[in-house]
């Protein structure tokens, strides 16, 4: 059994002028999109478009970045909050992101960047552009995960495993009690999938969207088993409910998944 209870102040002063502190979370969801910027430079710098491989890669990080913090905050204000707070999803520096409205954001985010940028670099899609980030999510999604860990958040069902960690304050405010670390389970799932990943782009062609598709049932399947050992987060769910908001959230996506994986073979039957 292990116990845990660090800061989630990563330096121990906090901002000039801003008056509030820089958090673990906060700099491992900073370094996690770094590094997913770099794999994907790399990435577009051996493909068709490596003379703009720079370009491409900070503009899409870029609508990438705000399609996911908007995307993320509305999702956890419209199926996790009681909406008692409407301010509070202005609060981006506060607990409260949701990764399934995080993945609607980026979606909506690609939309927008296609039609920006599709006459200045051309030969792009949406679905080209899913598969590029399938290859690089898992990493981003792995760094975010530890920064849950240390903000001992997103917790794991009470269990008497031998690697059961025991979050001295738990954000939920609930007592201290040996929990599986699901942050934990989830960080080393998708940074597998982030290498499956990118050897299967480099090794493999793929036609567009495919590997997105299979990204997304991967991940979301994983998501919809995990949630069955951890704790309900949802205001709206009741209790002892048969599935938790994240399965019920997960079920589109992996379906959307499996329409992109398989759609090359349903146009090639017709």
């Amino acid at each position: 059994m292990i116990h845990w209870d660090p800061s989630p102040e990563l330096l121990p002063f906090n901002i000039p002028f801003l008056g509030r502190p820089i958090l673990w979370y906060g700099f491992l969801f900073a370094s996690g999109f770094f590094l997913a910027y770099l794999v994907l430079v790399s990435i577009l710098k051996k493909g068709p478009h490596k003379e703009k491989a720079k370009f491409l890669a900070e503009k899409l990080s870029f609508y990438v970045i705000v399609g996911t913090v908007v995307g993320a905050k509305l999702g956890d204000f419209f199926f996790y909050q009681d909406w008692q707070d409407p301010l509070s999803f202005f609060k981006i520096w506060e607990r409260g992101l949701a990764s399934h409205g995080a993945v609607c954001g980026i979606f909506i985010a690609l939309f927008l960047f296609l039609k920006k940028y599709k006459k200045t670099i051309p030969n792009l899609s949406w679905r080209k552009l899913l598969d590029w980030l399938a290859v690089v999510a898992g990493l981003a999604g792995a760094f975010i995960r530890v920064g849950n860990f240390i903000n001992q958040e997103i917790l794991g069902k009470v269990t008497s495993v031998p690697w059961a960690v025991v979050f001295g304050h738990p954000i939920d405010g609930s007592a201290p009690a040996p929990r599986h670390p699901v942050q934990l389970y989830e960080a080393a799932f998708y940074l597998f999938i982030f290498g499956v990943c990118y050897f299967l782009y480099r090794t493999k062609k793929w036609q567009d969207g495919k590997l997105a598709g299979l990204f997304l049932v991967a991940v979301f399947s994983f998501r919809f088993f995990i949630e069955f050992l951890k704790e309900e987060q949802s205001l709206w769910m009741p209790l002892h409910a048969v599935l938790d908001m994240g399965q019920i959230l997960s079920v589109p996506l992996i379906i959307f998944g499996l329409y992109l994986f398989f759609k090359p073979l349903l146009h090639s039957s017709k």
